[in-house]
């Protein structure tokens, strides 16, 4: 039998080192103090004596039994009012809009319902039809505010 360079092993030498340099071997180094061998875990995960050291130790396991009765747990209790501002909005967007019919000023009303109305959208307990009117009703009423501003700029000076 001859190794891979073609040569046979001397008479003395294992068929399988025959070839070997010093290069060819792996060297290892010795585990460190703190690398514990062990033998194998009962349970997957549990600690197996490997590092000792305070910050990489493993987290112990505790072993729950199905005969423990389960801790109470009950949620924060629901508040029996939620608020509502789908009413409010849709209430301020139609008075808003009623204001900004006579003067140009009704524009704070109709942004106090879109800001409700848009508060409402986002709620699930909330009316959508009733936010997405109140939000149309202000929008149309800031917007006729706006129209009311714009007209009475141009009917006199603004400065002196």
């Amino acid at each position: 039998m001859t190794d891979p360079t073609g040569r046979a092993p001397a008479s003395g030498e294992p068929a399988s080192e025959a070839g070997a340099t010093p290069s060819d071997t792996p060297s290892t180094d010795a585990p460190s103090p703190d690398v514990v061998n062990a033998a194998s875990s009962t349970l997957p995960g549990e600690h197996r004596g490997g590092f000792q050291r305070e910050l990489t130790e493993p987290v112990p396991i505790t072993a729950t039994s199905h005969l423990e009765p389960e801790p109470d747990v009950r949620w924060a209790p629901v508040p029996e009012v939620l608020p509502h501002s789908a009413g409010w909005a849709l209430t301020f967007g139609i008075l808003g809009l009623i204001v900004s019919f006579l003067v140009g000023w009704g524009f704070l009303i109709g942004l106090v319902g879109a800001g409700l109305a848009v508060a409402a959208l986002r709620r699930p307990w909330e009316s959508r039809p009733v936010a997405i009117w109140a939000l149309c009703l202000s929008l149309l009423s800031v917007i006729y505010s706006a129209g009311w501003l714009r007209w009475a700029s141009t009917q006199g000076p603004l400065f002196g």
